[in-house]
C-alpha cells in the first residue's frame, strides 16, 4: 500500500514498442524500450518536473502513468489503485481526479466539435455540468486560460496553435483534477501567456491542492515552478531530487550538461562548456554499461562494461552514476531571467477579461 501522502507511485515501469521492419525467417523483431525500469513517487500537492532531450521517454512515461499507454512491466498505483488492472468503475472514478494536457493540442481535439462542445462533453461525462447548463462554466474555463469566451463557437481548425493548447489546458481543468500531467504545455505559447498558464497552475495548487507532473524542455521554468525534478535519459531516470539541490549541485554528468546549456541573455556572463557531445544512441541498440558513457567526457573503462548503474541516494537526492559527485563541475550560476517567474508579484500578468 502507498503512504498517505503519496498520490502516485510507479515501480520499475517498462514500456516497449515493436521495432521497425520484420525479422528474418519470422524471427521476433527487436523492441524499442521507451521506458526502462522507472520508479517514481509523487507526493500529494507537489509539482515534479520531468526533463530530458527529445526521445528520452518523458511523454511515454507521462501517458503510462495515467494508463493511456500500456505498460510491459512494473506497476503504477494511483491513490492506491493499480492503474492498468483496476475495475472499469474504479478507473472512471480516477479519471474524474486526473487529467493530461497533451503535447500536440491540435490533434488531441475533435475537429468536428466546437470548443464549447469539447468542454461541455467533459463536464457532462464526469458529472460536472452546472444545473443551469454548461455555457457559463465553458465561458469561465476559457477565461481562466486567457481565451475570449466568444471562441466557444469555433472549431480547432479556426484556432492558432497557442489557442488550441489553451483549450487543451481548459479541458484538463474542467474536472477540477487533483493530479494533472502537463506534457510540454507551454512550449507553443508566447512568454506572456506562459506566465498566465504558470500562474494558473500555482493558483490551482493553492486553491485545490493540485498535484502536477510537468514535462518540459525549458529547465529555467522547471526550476522556478517545480518542487522536485527527475532527469530522464534513454528511458531511464538518471537523477532525481529537490529542484534546488539538483540545479545547484548536479551529480550526474548528463544533468550537469543540460544545466550548462541553459542560455544566458547577459553577454558578459561566460557560460561553461557542456561536457557532452554527439547524439543519443538508438533505443533499438543501447550501449552496454552506462547508457550515457558514449557522450560523457568523464567516462572511465568501468562505465563501458557491466550493468547500467542504479540510482543511489543521499539526502533525498538520487543519481545513477558510479563517479563521485565531486568529479563533476558544478554549474552554480543562476538560471536566466527571461522565462516567466512563478508568482504574480514577480510576474504581474493581467487577468484575462
Amino acid at each position: 500500500m502507498s503512504q498517505p501522502d503519496i498520490i502516485l507511485e510507479a515501480d520499475d515501469v517498462v514500456v516497449r514498442f515493436p521495432g521497425p521492419g520484420a525479422g528474418p525467417l519470422g524471427l521476433r523483431r527487436r523492441s524499442v524500450q521507451a521506458v526502462n525500469g522507472v520508479s517514481l513517487q509523487v507526493r500529494r500537492g507537489e509539482t515534479i518536473g520531468i526533463v530530458g532531450e527529445s526521445g528520452s521517454g518523458k511523454s511515454t512515461l507521462g501517458r503510462a502513468l495515467l494508463g493511456l499507454e500500456p505498460i510491459s512491466g512494473g506497476h503504477v498505483l494511483l491513490d492506491g489503485l493499480a492503474v492498468s488492472e483496476g475495475r472499469r468503475a474504479d478507473l472512471k472514478a480516477l479519471r474524474r481526479r486526473t487529467a493530461m494536457v497533451f503535447q500536440d493540442p491540435a490533434n488531441s481535439l475533435n475537429p468536428r466539435f466546437t470548443v464549447g462542445e469539447t468542454l461541455a462533453e467533459v463536464l457532462r461525462v464526469h458529472g460536472k455540468a452546472p444545473r443551469g447548463g454548461t455555457d457559463s462554466r465553458v465561458a469561465e474555463l476559457l477565461a481562466m486560460v486567457g481565451l475570449d469566451p466568444a471562441l466557444a463557437g469555433r472549431r480547432p481548425a479556426a484556432l492558432s496553435g497557442g489557442q488550441c493548447q489553451r483549450v487543451g489546458i481548459a479541458r484538463a481543468l474542467a474536472v477540477e483534477p487533483s493530479l494533472v500531467i502537463a506534457d510540454e504545455c507551454v512550449a507553443a505559447l508566447d512568454v506572456s501567456i506562459q506566465g498566465q498558464v504558470i500562474n494558473l497552475f500555482l493558483d490551482l495548487k493553492e486553491r485545490i491542492g493540485l498535484t502536477l507532473i510537468f514535462i518540459a524542455h525549458d529547465l529555467a521554468i522547471v526550476r522556478r515552478l517545480c518542487d522536485r525534478v527527475a532527469v530522464m535519459y534513454l528511458g531511464r531516470i538518471v537523477e532525481e531530487g529537490p529542484t534546488e539541490s539538483v540545479f545547484r549541485a548536479p551529480r550526474h554528468p548528463y544533468t550537469a550538461a543540460l544545466i550548462a546549456s541553459i542560455p544566458e541573455i547577459d553577454p558578459d556572463i561566460a557560460l561553461p562548456l557542456a561536457p557532452m557531445g554527439g547524439e543519443p544512441p538508438s533505443p533499438l541498440d543501447p550501449p552496454p554499461g552506462c547508457p550515457f558513457h558514449p557522450r560523457c567526457s568523464h567516462a572511465e573503462d568501468r562505465c563501458r562494461t557491466g550493468p547500467a548503474p542504479a540510482l543511489r541516494r543521499a539526502d533525498d537526492h538520487g543519481w545513477a552514476c558510479i563517479l563521485e559527485p565531486g568529479v563533476l563541475p558544478a554549474p552554480v550560476r543562476e538560471p536566466p531571467t527571461s522565462p516567466p517567474p512563478t508568482t504574480r508579484e514577480a510576474f504581474p500578468c493581467p487577468d484575462p477579461a
